[in-house]
């Protein structure tokens, strides 16, 4: 169980931009490459925005406007779980008799968790259950709103800038036939656009930074600094002697939450548009494939594709330890497990003692000599009583039991270092593995090839707790 209840316990080593050891069960395996990724060697890319509660979806650009919230959800601000409409009815005069009353609906907003509504805060109530609610504003908003202007218009400087020094560097290769005087019209009268055009092939930003004339039509924006006042706001005079209840504070979750405001009372808490959240694809740097590209619809939990290790790697459990102590042989039951339909053979091998990967081992490992063959996985196995057992006449001494596509073997540990800290075992596991997904060849005789057989190695460490004392 240890890859699912203590999946640290088994780790494999990742060998992409950066060493990276990480529980098989949190691994991608790479068809194309034959190479195990972990989450720091692909490249995460934004398939779709979707709001959790309301599942409705959105492309990107909607949900940048919106500044990636839903506009018809909303979190409570005080324990952050997503509110429910409420409706009540209401007495409300009648428009031809202003003496007499009726019964009116009205709709506000309540939390089912901690029973916090939109009416304690003084948020009036509605007549639909649909559309916007009252939101405070900002006393900053124009401030703010000028400030990212600003910022973007000194981005798009600097990108202009750099255009004009990569066009500048490749000047120096140009013919001489493009002389100073072509770059000089090129410059004048903006013909950067009209040669990019001819040019299908050429790179977005290839000439757009020979245009002298294209930053001018743009309004300069300018803002005003900042300036320290010299006088602040005095405290309360009850800032020090008041009692203070603790319910009407707000807690510094709830004041960061809403950056804008800080509200500093529980009676200026106001309900917040709900997050949204993304669809992402995984894809692998070296190849450029595909390793995770989930479906489009929010509501669906399945993959189109999901190349999970798991899948494709033989997976190495801990099944049982004995009591380990300083120097002395220990015999430790671990399984191994064959996650595709045809067999697999296993070699094991300990670690050189130069090896660069073997950096955390802290005892001697004695791993089985013989090869480990394992049966393909069969889903309808376990239920097919009748089935007769292979026979791959096992080792007693190495094979402890063998059910389906899964064994049981032994090693052998010898701790090295008398500390505190866990026994840590490492080796090396090489198996061969069949790629079924590539283009089947036809071979001489006329009919299909079997898919070639290549041999993949994996550096494998076991965490196996502390000394007995």
């Amino acid at each position: 169980m240890a890859s699912l209840l203590q999946p640290d316990r088994v780790v494999y080593l990742v060998r992409g931009e950066k060493r990276i050891r990480a529980p098989l069960s949190q691994l991608y395996f790479c068809r194309y490459c034959s190479e195990l990724r972990s989450l720091e060697c692909v490249s995460h890319e934004v398939d779709s925005h979707y709001c959790p509660s309301c599942l409705e979806n959105m492309p990107s650009a909607e949900a940048k406007l919106k500044k990636n919230r839903c506009a018809n959800c909303f979190d409570c601000p005080c324990c952050m779980h997503t509110l429910s409409t409420r409706a009540t009815n209401i007495p409300a005069p009648l428009a031809d008799d202003p003496t007499k009353t009726t019964m009116k609906k009205a709709y506000y907003l309540a939390c089912g968790f901690c029973r916090w509504t939109s009416r304690d805060v003084g948020m009036a109530d509605k007549s639909v259950a649909s559309g916007g609610w009252q939101e405070p504003e900002n006393p900053h908003a124009q401030r703010i709103s000028k400030l990212i202007e600003y910022y973007q218009q000194l981005a798009h400087r600097e990108k202009q800038e750099r255009d004009r020094k990569k066009m500048a560097r490749r000047r120096q290769c140009m013919p001489l036939a493009f002389s100073q005087h072509t770059i000089h019209v090129v410059e004048k009268y903006g013909l950067g656009t009209r040669l990019q055009r001819q040019r299908p092939g050429a790179p977005i930003s290839a000439l757009a930074g020979l245009s002298l004339k294209e930053g001018e039509d743009q309004k300069e924006i300018t803002i005003e600094p900042a300036q320290a006042l010299d006088e602040v706001e005095p405290l309360p005079e009850d800032c020090y002697t008041g009692p203070i209840s603790l319910p009407e504070v707000t807690t510094l979750r709830q004041r960061l939450l809403q950056p804008d405001f800080q509200p500093a009372g529980a009676s200026q808490l106001h309900p917040r548009h709900k997050h949204l959240l993304m669809k992402r694809s995984l894809r692998c740097r070296k190849c450029e494939h595909n390793l995770s590209k989930p479906e489009f619809n929010p509501t669906s939990i399945k993959f189109k594709i999901q190349l999970v290790a798991v899948s494709y790697i033989p997976e190495v459990r801990i099944m049982s330890i004995p009591n380990l102590r300083h120097t002395k042989e220990s015999q430790v039951l671990l399984t191994l497990t064959n996650p595709v339909e045809n067999l697999t053979h296993v070699t094991l091998a300990a670690c050189e003692e130069e090896d660069p990967d073997d950096v955390n081992s802290t005892a001697k490992i004695l791993v089985p000599s013989k090869e480990l063959v394992l049966a393909g996985k069969d889903a309808a196995a376990e239920y097919d009583e009748l089935a007769e057992p292979q026979d791959f006449q096992d080792d007693p001494d190495i094979v402890a039991f063998r059910k389906s596509n899964k064994i049981g073997f032994f090693i052998k540990v010898i701790p090295q270092k008398e500390d505190d800290a866990d026994v840590t075992v490492t080796f090396r596991m090489r198996h061969d593995f069949r790629n079924l997904t590539a283009p089947v060849r036809p071979s001489e005789d006329g009919g299909d090839a079997a898919p070639e057989a290549i041999w993949l190695t994996h550096h494998v460490e076991l965490r196996l707790g502390p000394l007995a004392p």
